[in-house]
């Protein structure tokens, strides 16, 4: 029986950085994975998905163009074939580059998967070798969530599927209203297909800022995305003209695809951990402490198998502090609570710190500050948009709670601005910064008139 010092289930973005970050320590480390190096970020998520978004703005571009005095002459043409392969094609070299990565870091390999036989134990399922580890990390990742509770959900599509069909459908709707389902209906819109969101619930993004995801929802309206909110599919039926998709109270409407984007699910079914006495919560995910050990003293988890913040930099983070803990002999905290996020729809949004509700709930004073102007570049385009940015602050100390905003590079300028928010800015600390002109990022300096004031009783 071969030894290792630490064995990684799962080569995505965590599992792969633990890997070479503990094996720089002198760490004899194994990755078993199932699938393919990368994970669900590089593979099927993150990535592939921004590269479709970048090719569906191309559709606003070419709208935008005769603004600026360009004549496009033909109407542009789009092939899904073409951008397909395109996206595989940088996928296999990203694939390759992890691949290489861990090669130069002398961290093994295995193409199989592994569960686990004994709190010290893992076995590999397609060869029957088991090999022992003193150490043990989970990094699985998680899975989108197919069990949609109407019959005909077995015909739809989810993200794994997606990004792969053979041709771009026609007709479709996205069943859901979160991150994931308003990327992809960005994607199938901008590239010419009829595009429908089906929420349950009065309002998408849920747990983001009210404002915010209110005002997406209206420019995505505008770009010709449908929504039918407080809706549920009853059934889905294949017929000769697509798939018959029958709503609560019998409205009845064809589309070519459904894609079923409703959550994800920590993916630990079949690992063996209860076998080895790991402790798992409601949904399957994998229960840690602040360090990311489990129940089990030698066994750790980082990233969405955790259910804690689904997000690619937060897996990386957990598991590098996980390396530094248990191999680097540095006890490493991650800290969770000041996470930027985006979502790559259009317009693109994002945030980072407490939502004015949360705030609100939170805090006695809330101050909250805004800024909605037509960008720059719509000026000459005729684009009918508006961005909005917002700033929430503590109204006591004038520390800046949170901020966000739906519009052009939106994930580019919350980035930064999350820097301030983890040093602990004031908004004299923002009022106070030179703004760069002329720039949508200047707005959140040149805030000086306060919107309004909340105070709790």
């Amino acid at each position: 029986m071969r030894t290792v010092d630490l064995f990684v289930i799962g080569a995505g973005s965590g599992g792969v950085r633990a890997a070479r970050i503990a094996a720089g320590y002198g760490a004899r480390v194994i990755v078993a994975e199932e699938y393919r190096v990368g994970g669900t970020c590089v593979i099927r998520g993150c990535v592939p998905k921004k590269l479709l978004v970048y090719a569906s703005r191309f559709s606003d571009a070419f709208t935008d163009a005769k603004g600026f005095g360009w004549e496009l002459g033909a109407r542009p043409s789009f092939d899904w074939a073409s951008l397909i392969a395109a996206k595989n094609t940088e996928i296999d070299r990203l694939e390759g580059a992890y691949g290489a990565t861990l090669d130069g870091a002398k961290v093994e390999v295995i193409r199989d998967r592994a569960v686990l036989e004994t709190a010290k134990t893992v076995r590999l399922v397609g060869s029957g070798e088991i090999i022992r580890a003193e150490t043990i990390l989970i990094a699985t990742g998680g899975a989108p969530l197919r069990e949609a509770g109407f019959p005909g959900a077995e015909l739809c599509i989810t993200s794994n599927e997606a990004f792969d069909q053979p041709a771009l459908p026609r007709r479709v709707a996205v069943v859901g209203g979160g991150y994931v389902a308003l990327e992809f209906a960005t994607i199938f819109s901008g590239l010419g297909a009829e595009t429908t969101v089906v929420y349950r619930g009065p309002e998408i993004l849920r747990g983001f800022d009210d404002e915010i995801r209110a005002h997406l929802r209206s420019e995505m309206m505008a770009r010709g995305v449908k929504f039918r909110l407080n809706a549920t599919i009853e059934r889905l039926e294949k017929t000769p003209d697509g798939l018959s998709c029958t709503f609560a109270g019998g409205d009845v409407a064809m589309f070519d695809a459904v894609m079923l984007a409703i959550g994800r699910l920590p993916a630990t079914q079949g690992l063996g951990l209860e076998k080895a006495g790991v402790a798992l919560g409601p949904l399957g995910e994998v229960l840690v402490d602040h360090m990311s050990r489990t129940s089990v003293e030698n066994i750790y988890a980082v990233g969405d198998v955790t259910d804690r913040i689904a997000l690619t930099p937060v897996a990386i983070r957990e598991g590098h502090a996980f390396a530094d803990t248990v191999f680097g002999g540095r006890p490493t905290k991650v800290d969770h609570t000041t996470v930027a996020t985006a979502v790559f729809a259009e317009p693109e949004t994002a945030w980072v710190g407490l939502g004015e509700e949360q705030a609100r709930a939170a805090h006695r004073v809330v101050d909250i500050y805004r800024a909605r102007f037509r960008p720059m570049k719509a000026t000459l385009s005729g684009r009918q948009t508006r961005t909005l940015m917002k700033i929430v602050v503590d109204g006591e100390t004038d520390r800046v709670l949170g901020l966000g905003m739906v519009g052009a590079d939106a994930g580019e300028i919350v980035q930064m601005a999350a820097v301030a928010l983890t040093l602990g800015a004031r908004k004299a600390d923002l009022d106070a910064t030179m703004a760069l002109h002329p720039s949508a990022a200047e707005e959140f300096l040149t805030m000086r008139t306060r919107a309004e004031r909340h105070v709790r009783d």
